[in-house]
């Protein structure tokens, strides 16, 4: 049997334990794309079945040609690439796994994906992904016993293990620290109580809540991105409660929207952010402070952020301080925007270090009502 050939686009932290993996069978042959050279060449270190290559995945001439002489592509890149990718993919009839939310851009193209006799498979995660399985199979027992799901709870967090979350954020990344961060900043629907609610990404991070799930884990939780088309897409037209959210340490939410207000999610570039500057500098030009001594730069901070309490405040400002935002050291600048930014100056002191555990906590909620108009509680 011949080879598979595997085109991995994207070399970032969810890339490593893909290729461990697809490393397993001697036959897949695989290529790992990245716009940086060395980040792939990292990766391969001089392993048998591994090529790096450098490939932009916004140029599509580049991205066609490296389709084209590959069996499967696993695009590990930010979803925004998603739809072109599959539209290359389609045209040469490569299957494509991604673990991204079905988008409606890519949605659009399930009928030329059928055409062409391609497999697009995206949600294959943990959430999405594995949240829908137990979710369908629980919600198909209720069914085929008569009974109706009232509502649906689902909360799920990637998160350091209690011993590891040593630091203000409570936080690691084990993906894309982009990704991780403006996660935190998308807006959000779900139904409660049979009506739609609709929160602003802006005020996204204010509707966490304690959320109880095991004893002595202290979690929060808020809703996740858009719910509404699940009670759909579980079969679920009964429901008048349908929530999906994330679950992080207490603490996080506030940091994060901190950060928003500070404008440390900015991703449009600024002119003024350029090579040079110290972050002090780049603190007092976005927030707007009178000079760059920390005096004056915590009492803009003060001003922009509406804390809820002195001890918040302490404790926030306590945390920028430790990842550097006040200090007169030069400044990491990236992709000239302070999402990335702040991103290169995060992943130094963020990143798993070899020994450290990660915890996964995935929990579905339902409340069911039977034939007999009986009401149970289930989890």
């Amino acid at each position: 049997m011949s080879a598979t050939q595997i085109l991995i686009l994207g070399s970032g932290t969810a890339a490593p334990p893909c290729v461990e993996y697809l490393l397993r069978n001697p036959k897949n042959e695989i290529t790992i794309a990245c716009r940086t050279l060395s980040t792939a060449q990292d990766l391969v270190a001089d392993r048998a079945h591994l090529t790096a290559v450098a490939l932009d995945v916004s140029s599509s001439a580049e991205l066609d040609s490296q389709i084209a002489c590959h069996d499967l592509v696993i695009s590990l890149v930010p979803c925004v690439h998603h739809s072109s990718i599959i539209k290359l993919a389609i045209k040469h009839k490569i299957n494509v796994v991604t673990t991204s939310y079905i988008s409606d851009a890519i949605r659009e193209l399930d009928g030329l994906a059928k055409d062409a006799g391609i497999t697009v498979l995206n949600e294959v995660g943990v959430d999405p992904g594995v949240d829908h399985l137990w979710a369908i199979k629980k919600i198909n027992e209720v069914h085929s016993k008569g009974g109706k799901v009232k509502e649906f709870h689902s909360y799920c967090g990637g998160l350091p293990a209690p011993e590891c979350a040593n630091n203000p954020l409570g936080f690691k990344f084990s993906w894309s620290p982009r990704g991780a961060l403006l996660s935190r900043y998308n807006a959000a629907r779900f139904l409660s109580g049979g009506k739609e609610v609709e929160i602003s990404n802006q005020n996204l991070m204010d509707v966490s809540k304690p959320y109880f799930v095991l004893d002595r884990y202290d979690f929060v939780a808020y809703p996740n991105r858009n719910s509404v088309p699940f009670r759909d897409f579980y079969n679920i037209p009964e429901a008048d409660t349908v929530i999906r959210g994330s679950l992080r340490y207490a603490g996080n939410p506030a940091f994060i929207k901190s950060f928003i207000q500070l404008g440390w999610l900015n991703a449009e570039k600024k002119d003024w952010l350029i090579p040079g500057l110290t972050w002090a500098q780049i603190m007092q030009k976005a927030v707007g402070a009178q000079d760059t001594s920390e005096m004056s730069l915590i009492t803009r901070v003060k001003d922009v952020c509406d804390f809820s309490d002195a001890a918040e405040s302490e404790r926030i400002i306590a945390g920028l301080r430790s990842y550097g935002l006040f200090s007169s050291d030069e400044a990491t600048v990236r992709g000239g925007n302070l999402l990335d930014t702040l991103c290169a100056q995060l992943e130094k002191g963020l990143s798993y270090r070899p020994g450290e555990r990660d915890l996964v906590i995935l929990q579905h909620k339902f409340v069911v009502e039977w034939q007999d108009g009986k009401k149970v509680n289930q989890a």
